[in-house]
């Protein structure tokens, strides 16, 4: 009898290994198949929102067939305390482990209407956009300058919808002085900056930001990634470079940041400048005597003059040897990159080839070709200044 008993009782044990199994295996593809979602939609994580809730959501809305099946992937994925509040594409057909990547990962919200503030070199602009989910591409609703005055509509009542995301974003080569005022201007921002952050201290990219948020600890937020960008940077620097500290390297990078925009060029621009330092040859590049004359405050708005090229000023690399003391704007990751493993090459000159780009030259006859290249094309646009070329 106990013979049997022992026999029963392992085969209804290995029936239930047999369930158990079967089940594991069903919710794994309930949880990887194909969603139900025939059209895509957004879906808003409030700040705070516990898994339960945006699972029961997700139900309701048909993004998941079944909110517990989508609660046990969670937890099995370990992502189940990783919720990022924002507002997200759920795209047609996305399986739950899908839907869970896209709420869990962070970076910006990929969904609903978004306000763009961007600080660009030379001037602001506020845009509206919206996405639109048949072709998951933000549209442009409405872009108008902030100090204008006038507002338009739309931006008013977008203002007022709970869900509007906003965001920041500074581009590369502005200044401080730049950055602090575009935030004062930034209407869904609260709080003041005390003092203009110094030169080349803030990181370039793109910040979501709640409503109402303090602009001094989104300073501190762009100062915080800029010191880690230069501090990784530093430890992978190439042996032998000519700066004695990281604040060095960061000078080096904003010289760069403004005389070329093409990425492709950055590490060849740093070896020109690396090269001459070795040399023991002036930096002579334009845009640090603009930055004497403006101290970063604005823009130009012309050409240098001559008589400019040569005033004495801290910034002045055509007047004084070395590099300046301070950075001339804030550069991004790959001009502080470049400045730090610049291209091997034997360039000490360049200057504009018409194109966008920038001609090289070892010599100076072989540069000075270049130049007249160069300034017969500015003849025939009609556009010669008294701008100086670097190394001229």
């Amino acid at each position: 009898m106990w013979r049997s008993v022992a026999s029963n009782a392992l085969t209804l044990f290995i029936v239930i290994l047999i369930a158990a199994a079967a089940l594991v295996a069903w919710g794994r593809n309930e949880f990887s198949k194909v969603g139900p979602l025939d059209v895509p939609i957004c879906l808003q994580v409030e700040r705070g929102a516990s898994l339960s809730a945006v699972s029961r959501t997700l139900e309701d809305r048909g993004a998941v067939t079944d909110a517990r099946i989508f609660r046990i992937g969670a937890d099995y994925s370990d992502k189940a305390d990783d919720l990022k509040f924002g507002s997200y594409m759920v795209p047609a057909g996305a399986s739950m482990a899908e839907v869970l990547d896209a709420i869990t990962a962070g970076g910006a919200s990929t969904c609903g209407r978004d306000v763009n503030f961007r600080i660009g070199v030379a001037a602001f602009d506020v845009v509206l956009s919206e996405l639109d989910l048949a072709t998951n591409s933000f549209v442009e609703v409405v872009k108008f300058d902030p100090a204008a005055g006038t507002v338009p509509e739309p931006y008013v009542q977008a203002s007022e919808d709970p869900d509007l995301r906003y965001r920041v974003t500074v581009a590369e080569g502005v200044t401080s002085w730049q950055v602090v005022e575009g935030l004062k201007r930034a209407d869904f921002l609260a709080g003041t900056i005390e003092a203009v952050p110094p030169e080349g201290s803030l990181a370039p990219g793109s910040y979501e930001v709640a409503k109402g948020s303090d602009r001094a600890a989104l300073i501190a937020a762009m100062s915080e990634a800029q010191a880690a960008t230069l501090a990784a940077a530093w430890e992978g620097r190439a042996q032998g470079l000519p700066y004695e500290t990281p604040e060095e390297a960061l000078i080096m990078a904003s010289i760069v940041e403004k005389e070329t925009s093409i990425p492709e060029e950055r590490r060849q621009v740093a070896s020109v400048f690396v090269n001459r330092l070795e040399q023991g040859m002036r930096l002579q590049t334009d845009p640090t005597v603009i930055y004497g004359v403006t101290k970063g405050e604005g823009v130009l708005g012309r050409g240098l003059r001559q008589s400019e090229l040569r005033r004495e000023t801290p910034w002045n690399t055509y007047v004084i040897d070395g590099l300046p003391p301070t950075p001339i704007a804030n550069p991004g990751r790959l001009s502080i990159e470049a400045a730090l493993n610049p291209d091997a090459t034997g360039y000490l000159f360049f200057v504009a080839d018409g194109t966008g780009g920038h001609a090289f030259a070892e010599t100076l006859a072989e540069h000075n070709e270049n130049v007249a290249r160069w300034r017969a094309i500015e003849a025939a646009q009609g556009a010669a200044d008294e701008g100086g070329v670097q190394g001229e």
